[in-house]
Order: C-alpha cells, then sequence, then structure tokens
C-alpha cells in the first residue's frame, strides 16, 4: 500500500484545477514531481550503482513539502500529548527516515504506472486543499488516491495525509504506532526499534 502512496505522490499533477487556493498547491507538488522523476531519469546510472543515492534525492526533493511533525503529532494522538519534548524530536526524526526508506523503495520500482487526475474540489478552507487522483496497478482495478495539504502560517503549501481506497495514511500508522506502544509498553520503546531498523536499513 505505502509504495502505491509514493508512486503516486511522485506522479502527482491536477490539470482541471479549480480554485486558486488548490492551484497553488497543485502546482507545488507538479514542480516537484516534475523535478523529482527528471533527476530519477537522470541518476538513474548512479542510483543503478548504489541503489541508496535515491534516498538523497528524496530527501532533498520531495520530503521538504511534507509536514512530518503534524503527521506525527496525529499519528501518535494521546501518546504524542502526554510524550517528552526529547521523544517527540525522536520519533519525528524516525519517522522521517521510515518515510524516506518507503517513497525510496517505491521509486527503485517505478514502471510508469498510469495515473488519472480528477477535479479539484473547492474547499471551504482558503488554507487548505484536497486533490484526488486514480492509478492503474499492473493488473486490478483503478485505485482512488486522495491528497490533503494546508498552508502554513508562512504561506506554504504542506502535505499532512494521503487516502488509499478511504483508508488514510495517518489512521493507518495510529493504529500501527498504537498497537506497538501498548505491546511493547511505551514509546521510547517503539522508537528504539524504528532506530535500530534504521540502522539495518544502512547495512
Amino acid at each position: 500500500m505505502f509504495r502505491i502512496i509514493a508512486l503516486s505522490l511522485l506522479l502527482f499533477a491536477s490539470h482541471s484545477l479549480q480554485a486558486e487556493t488548490s492551484q497553488t498547491a497543485g502546482n507545488l507538488i507538479q514542480v516537484t514531481a516534475k523535478r523529482m522523476l527528471s533527476q530519477i531519469e537522470e541518476n538513474r546510472g548512479q542510483i543503478n550503482d548504489n541503489p541508496r543515492h535515491v534516498y538523497d534525492l528524496v530527501n532533498e526533493i520531495l520530503l521538504p513539502h511534507i509536514d512530518f511533525e503534524r503527521m506525527s503529532r496525529w499519528v501518535l494522538g494521546k501518546h504524542w500529548r502526554r510524550a517528552s519534548s526529547e521523544e517527540k524530536q525522536e520519533f519525528v526524526a524516525e519517522f522521517r527516515k521510515l518515510i524516506i526508506r518507503t517513497y525510496s523503495t517505491a521509486l527503485l520500482e517505478f514502471s510508469g504506472q498510469e495515473i488519472r487526475f480528477l477535479p479539484v474540489r473547492d474547499q471551504s478552507d482558503p488554507n487548505r486543499a484536497s486533490v484526488r487522483t486514480e492509478i492503474r496497478p499492473a493488473s486490478g482495478p483503478m485505485i482512488p488516491i486522495s491528497y490533503d495539504l494546508y498552508r502554513n502560517d508562512a504561506g506554504e503549501w504542506k502535505v499532512y495525509d494521503v487516502a488509499i481506497d478511504g483508508i488514510s495514511l495517518i489512521a493507518n500508522y495510529r493504529s500501527s504506532f498504537g498497537s506497538q506502544i501498548r505491546r511493547t509498553g511505551g514509546l521510547t520503546r517503539v522508537i528504539n526499534r524504528m532506530k535500530s531498523r534504521s540502522q539495518q536499513a544502512k547495512k
């Protein structure tokens, strides 16, 4: 599922923009997507020799447009409110690494799946935008995917959630991490496990 999220986010571009708010947000993602994919093609040889190079491209081009602190806060829910400042910082850092690995893996397997872009819905709040797309995998039916963005105090658009077939990325991770926290006995242990997996991924 998360590989589909990564692919569709990278290919996201709305050709039927209606509201000024959505157009601004859509243009940001469109430019980002084009830059990301062009860099992948230009660096294909280097990536084939060293797949980890794609991590650097994802970190540089794509991730600045994702609000990891907001996502982390919503993913952890009540556990975020109970966490110390250090735990919050560590979780955001490790969650960011998790997303980098997810997107990078998806990029390595990119094979030009077909994307359909649907009309952007007007938002009552000018500082929010929602974009709907559909992706056709190698086999099977179209998969509906939507993207939620908001404009922060600096006027920058940030992605804060992605939903596949009506299932929110945030809700999915919230269930997963909530279960891990209950099972392991605390957020600190979950963070340590995330750090361990991150170190293993570097080997």
